[in-house]
């Protein structure tokens, strides 16, 4: 299959490589590119807070920029939305990291649990655009928490041109959605298209990155039973 990567550069070349090690051809089409604010997440964690949440890998990357003040947190509870979140921060140096299922709405209930604890509010590392899911999720328990918005994901733009060849020549496949933001932005740049891409699969991480799909390729819709990349994969 001819399968679309929508993913930023540096995760897209880990998942091009799973997909030729499954005898897939990867199109590589990243749709965003990360802009870090370390200088907000040094005055956000110079801040009083009682616990660090992430959700997403790119909130740890920020952390870890060269400087000297990441040490001085490394050893402070850090709740991370999935397994590839964690794992980022594990390998950070994080050592106090509490796993979510893959959702943030999943991780707002995991930390609601653990609350009562908090002695300051809970510091958001969180990244635009975002789904609101984890926030509402804290609202609705009512857990004290602050947000520092610490990189953008920053749209690329293509002409029409290299869209057309990109995905036309030969028609891809399926492509691989790993956000709202990315449904969003390859539904655009494929508008044009859609009638000759009649039968692409969109393999989506969730129901709430599979809403963004135009409603005449809902039954081309695929979502992983478990969100996270070993889901998606699960669906070619």
């Amino acid at each position: 299959m001819r399968v679309v990567v929508t993913r930023p550069e540096n995760s897209a070349r880990r998942t091009a490589e799973r997909l030729q090690n499954l005898g897939h051809q990867p199109v590589l089409l990243p749709l965003t590119k990360a802009v870090h604010h370390p200088e907000v997440a040094e005055a956000a964690l110079a801040g009083p807070h009682s616990a660090l949440a992430v959700t997403s890998a790119e909130a740890v990357r920020v952390l870890s920029l060269p400087g000297d003040h990441l040490p001085l947190f490394l050893g402070q509870t850090l709740y991370a939305v999935g397994e590839t979140t964690a794992k980022a921060a594990e390998d950070a140096g994080f050592r106090d990291i509490r796993r979510g299922p893959g959702t943030g709405a999943e991780l707002a209930k995991i930390i609601a649990s653990d609350a009562s604890s908090f002695d300051a509010p809970l510091l958001y590392l969180a990244g635009r655009p975002r789904s609101p899911k984890f926030e509402d999720g804290l609202h609705a328990t009512g857990v004290p928490f602050v947000t520092a918005e610490i990189y953008e994901m920053a749209p690329i733009a293509y002409d029409e041109v290299f869209i057309r060849a990109t995905l036309l020549d030969p028609p891809v496949d399926a492509v691989l959605l790993y956000s709202r933001e990315n449904a969003r932005l390859f539904c655009d740049f494929a508008a044009p298209h859609l009638k000759e891409l009649a039968s692409v699969q969109f393999l989506c991480l969730s129901a709430n990155v599979a809403e963004i799909i135009p409603r005449e390729f809902h039954r081309n819709i695929k979502i992983a039973s478990h969100p996270d990349e070993d889901g998606v994969f699960a669906l070619l």
